[in-house]
């Protein structure tokens, strides 16, 4: 029987990137420490608008990445709406990053690219 997954979407830009890359697209990066929360995003679709208008902005490229996560360690969230009815996000302490990780199924994956 198949594992139980829910697929995460993250906006991320190219220096984020280079180290998930670094891992081998297995992990995330731990956050820096004006970074205490970890935000996923449930769809591509928002994941694509904060790409294109945070990280273009910021460094002139945007990535979106899709990956999967174990759906019994995702039920200790909770989901976020925070604004249209697609702007929902999970908001993952910084302390439990490499607990995420560990969870991940798969490879964090490059879905898109926006310059």
């Amino acid at each position: 029987m198949r594992e139980k997954t829910v697929t995460l979407f993250r906006p991320t830009g190219p220096k984020e990137l280079n180290l998930v890359e670094e891992s081998g697209f297995k992990k995330w990066p731990p956050r820096l420490p004006e970074q205490p929360i970890f935000y996923p995003v449930t769809n591509q679709k928002y994941a694509e608008e904060i790409a294109t208008k945070w990280n273009v902005k910021d460094s002139k490229v945007g990535y979106v990445t899709r990956f999967k996560v174990r759906a019994d360690f995702m039920d200790r969230y909770r989901i976020h709406q925070v604004g249209e009815a697609h702007h929902r996000e999970w908001w993952i302490p910084a302390e439990e990053l490499e607990e995420l990780n560990n969870n991940i199924v798969g490879l964090i994956e490059i879905v898109g690219e926006y310059r």
